[in-house]
């Protein structure tokens, strides 16, 4: 984190006043949808009931030798982390489970953490998948 980025956050922490919400981690399959409408819906029942959301867990699917599963994991992957984001949700969490082929998922797994910067969610790969930015809790 840069200094100019920690000033920031000194300055808005300082100015900040606690609130009575429990942060909590969202497991993907629980979302009724990614709709922007139902994700709305759910944030302000979440507030309602005293909670926020801090994080976004998702199991990805790498399991078939298929370029074009692998794409269609990705684009839900994306999905889910437009998801996050409009949750307000600081984190991704993915748990890539068994990955059949690395060179596959690697290239998918770095787009989403170059997504997920750009969108200002936090991505954490769980697990191991060789090589790369992606597992190293990018």
């Amino acid at each position: 984190m840069s200094t100019q980025s920690s000033t920031h956050v000194r300055q808005a922490v300082a100015t900040a006043e606690p609130v009575d919400v429990e942060p909590v981690t969202i497991d993907a399959d629980a979302l009724p949808s990614t709709a922007p409408g139902d994700l709305r819906d759910l944030r302000a029942a979440l507030a309602e009931e005293g909670y926020v959301p801090a994080g976004l867990r998702v199991e990805a699917e790498f399991a078939a030798d298929c370029s074009i599963e692998t794409q269609r994991e990705a684009d839900r992957l994306r999905s889910l982390l437009r998801a996050a984001s409009q949750l307000g949700a600081g984190e991704l969490v993915v748990e890539p489970g068994s990955v059949v082929d690395p060179a596959k998922v690697r290239p998918a797994l770095d787009a989403l953490a170059e997504r997920a910067d750009r969108e200002g969610v936090s991505l954490t790969v769980e697990g191991d998948v060789a090589g790369g930015r992606a597992g190293d809790d990018a």
